[in-house]
C-alpha cells in the first residue's frame, strides 16, 4: 500500500481519539437518526466539502455531489437523494451549490469529444444554449466562464423545482425552499444568487405542474 493511503487510517485514528477526548458520547450520538435541515447538491470537486464551507456539524447537512452539480431528472442517483431528503428527512432547504473554476463547466465550454462524459456535460451545454446570447456578449472569457457557473446553478435549481415531491411538500408545508449558491474558491466566500424560488415555481407551474391542487390540499386537512 502507498504511504499516502496508509496515512488516511492513521488520520482516522487520531480523529476518533480527538472526538472522544472532546465528548465521550460523540459517536453514540452520531449513530442516532439524522435530522438535517439542509440538502446540499454540490460538485464533486475535491477542494472544499459542503460541511467545511458551511461550518456545519455532522448530521446537519445531507449531501449529494456529482460533476458540476447537475440535477438531471433521468439520473436516478440525484432524484432518489432529493426524494428521500424531501419525503423522509423533511429537509427545509435544498441548496444547489456550484463553484467558480469548475472543471465540468469549463469542459462543457470546450469543443471536444470527451467520450462517456459527453451525455453528462450536455446538460451544461444545454444551459449555454438557453443563455447563448447573454453569454456570448461577455467578451472576457473568465467572466463568461463564471457566468455560466451561475446560470448552471440557476437551471439546476429549476430542475429541482420541477420535481413532484418538491412541489407537493411545498404546497403542504411551504418547505422545502430551493436556493442557488456559488462558492468562490478565490475568496472562500459563499455567494447566494438570491434566486426567487416562489416566482420560478409560479412561472413554470403551468408547464411542469405534477400535482393536483385539490388532492394535495385534501392531504393537508387530513
Amino acid at each position: 500500500m502507498s504511504q499516502s493511503y496508509e496515512v488516511i487510517f492513521e488520520n482516522n485514528r487520531k480523529w476518533v481519539e480527538s472526538k472522544i477526548a472532546q465528548d465521550p458520547n460523540f459517536f453514540s450520538e452520531l449513530a442516532k437518526t439524522q435530522t438535517p435541515e439542509f440538502l446540499y447538491i454540490g460538485c464533486s470537486d475535491s477542494r472544499a466539502t459542503a460541511e467545511e464551507l458551511m461550518g456545519a456539524k455532522p448530521g446537519e447537512v445531507f449531501v449529494h455531489r456529482n460533476i458540476a452539480n447537475v440535477v438531471n431528472t433521468l439520473d436516478m442517483s440525484s432524484t432518489a437523494v432529493i426524494q428521500y431528503a424531501v419525503e423522509h428527512l423533511k429537509v427545509k432547504h435544498i441548496i444547489v451549490c456550484g463553484h467558480y473554476n469548475c472543471g465540468g463547466v469549463k469542459a462543457a465550454m470546450t469543443p471536444q469529444d470527451l467520450g462517456l462524459l459527453n451525455p453528462w456535460l450536455r446538460n451544461i451545454r444545454d444551459v449555454y444554449r438557453l443563455h447563448q446570447a447573454e453569454l456570448d456578449s461577455i467578451e472576457d472569457e473568465g467572466k463568461r466562464y463564471d457566468k455560466l457557473v451561475e446560470l448552471n446553478v440557476q437551471e439546476q435549481c429549476i430542475n429541482v423545482i420541477k420535481m413532484a415531491c418538491v412541489q407537493e411538500r411545498y404546497i403542504l408545508e411551504e418547505y422545502p425552499v430551493v436556493h442557488g449558491w456559488v462558492f468562490d474558491l478565490r475568496t472562500g466566500k459563499i455567494i447566494d444568487l438570491e434566486i426567487d424560488f416562489e416566482k420560478i415555481l409560479k412561472d413554470i407551474q403551468k408547464i411542469y405542474n405534477l400535482t393536483s391542487s385539490d388532492w394535495v390540499m385534501s392531504r393537508k386537512t387530513t
